[in-house]
């Protein structure tokens, strides 16, 4: 025993085993391992899911792929295609690959928030789209973080910089991703379905690797290929609700105030007549893959997703009492939780982190002294704007961050996790995994 009153044998094994939980949820979460199951090429004939497409009947086959796995699904689908497929077409990743596609224009885009080549890797896509014709086949590969990655504002008003300071006002407003999400359609050229209505009437395929809730898709990349389910007058609703209009430039609250944002396709709308949607992975595929490793670790499981896009206070104290209550059945527990947590950054000059080690930060306060460990982390492998994935705490974590002379209570305060975390060498580092299907915790009690 320690301190803490917590066995350090113990503590590392149940932080080892929360390690391994998460990191086979990574692997099950994979691009290659989504396409294995979901898309195949034969003889000419491309199958995604219950789609068949014959690419022989096509003129052209162009690929869009853009998101934080743009490179991954890109290289995963032309495997499959072979060289003879004749396919090209544009692609947006936060950086770019080592090797680059023959017949591709490669951007890289900025994200959490629009750089320049974002713009121009939008212009390039909505040029590319509109001279497709009805025997033409655009393939869409669309990942998490796309509604930076890729941008275009509504209005020629608003300025590149005025753009940014939108999108990093929605970021930074508390707003569940949905709803944030909803904003940015109405203010952009090429999002809420506005791509599709570029490519009408060819033949579309989205094929969707998703960091969005499963009945909410059209907000993955803040859904440029789909119907969109949100409205403007929701949008002046959620800007009054946050508080947004004093943190927006002049040229977008002007459009609020005068209550002229444009309205994006709804389903029915002729555009999509010949699109289609598939989402090859979503965070469903990540929990389901931690619980099944949990089990074969003797845990006693449970999957408990109500607190997405809870604020991360509320998230934890609700998931750390569950915990405690499932401890009163079993010996050794598990419980997986996926989606996001909410951060609503108050600080003047916030530090280093992001949502999962906030979150796994305010837990260390509350566990300390108990036989329980909690591991919170992206599966994009980036957390906030620091390098982490994400953070492991348990009983002893506060205990030892005194012994270094590290103030938890400051770090919280300051949005600052990631430099405490990285002391105590329990800051998650993945590197981008190439994927993103939201964030996994793992919560363990022994």
């Amino acid at each position: 025993m320690n301190e803490s009153g917590v066995s350090s044998t113990s503590r590392r094994e149940a932080c080892a085993a929360a390690l391994e939980i998460f990191q086979h949820a990574l692997e099950e979460s994979g691009i290659e391992r989504g396409f294995e199951r979901h898309v195949h090429y034969e003889r000419g004939v491309l199958r995604v899911c219950d789609d068949l497409y014959d690419l022989g009947t096509y003129s052209r086959v162009f690929v869009v792929s853009f998101g934080k796995a743009a490179n991954s699904t890109l290289e995963a689908l032309l495997r499959r295609l072979g060289e003879g497929s004749g396919a090209s077409g544009i692609v947006c990743a936060p950086a770019l690959p080592a090797t680059q596609m023959f017949g591709f224009r490669y951007f890289e885009g900025g994200h959490p928030s629009p750089n320049h080549e974002s713009l121009r890797a939008a212009d390039a896509i909505l040029r590319a789209l509109e001279a497709m014709n009805e025997r033409s086949l655009v393939i869409y590969l669309i990942s998490g973080g796309g509604s930076a990655i890729v941008e275009k504002p509504v209005s020629d008003e608003i300025s590149f910089e005025e753009l940014v300071q939108t999108h990093r006002a929605l970021v930074h407003s508390g707003a569940p991703i949905a709803l944030i999400n909803a904003v940015r359609k109405h203010l952009s050229a090429v999002k809420g379905g506005r791509l599709a209505v570029a490519a009408a009437p060819a033949h579309q395929l989205s094929i969707m690797i998703s960091d969005v809730p499963d009945n909410a898709l059209d907000s993955l990349s803040s859904g440029p290929t789909m119907p969109d389910t949100s409205t403007a007058e929701q949008c002046y609703d959620i800007a009054q609700r946050y508080n947004l209009l004093p943190q927006l430039p002049a040229s977008v609250r002007q459009l609020f105030e005068r209550r002229s944002l444009e309205e994006t396709p709804k389903a029915g709308d002729p555009v999509f007549g010949r699109a289609r949607w598939w989402p090859l992975l979503s965070n469903v595929s990540a929990q389901k893959a931690a619980a099944e490793r949990a089990a074969m670790k003797g845990f006693a499981v449970q999957i408990d997703n109500s607190c997405d896009d809870w604020d991360y206070r509320k998230a934890a104290d609700y998931l750390l009492a569950q915990l405690r209550e499932l401890r009163k059945g079993a010996s050794r527990v598990c419980l997986i939780s996926g989606g996001e947590v909410t951060v609503t950054v108050d600080a003047k000059d916030p530090g280093a982190g992001g949502r999962n080690q906030q979150f796994a930060l305010y837990c260390a306060e509350r566990i300390q002294g108990e036989n329980i460990a909690v591991l919170s982390a992206g599966t994009d492998g980036i957390d906030g704007n620091s390098p982490a994935a994400g953070a492991m705490v348990d009983g002893t974590t506060i205990a030892r961050a005194k012994e270094r002379g590290l103030d938890a209570e400051a770090a919280l305060k300051g949005f600052n996790a990631f430099p405490f975390f990285d002391a105590l060498g329990d800051a998650i580092m993945t590197g981008r995994t190439g994927t993103n299907v939201r964030d996994v915790r793992v919560l363990l009690g022994w």
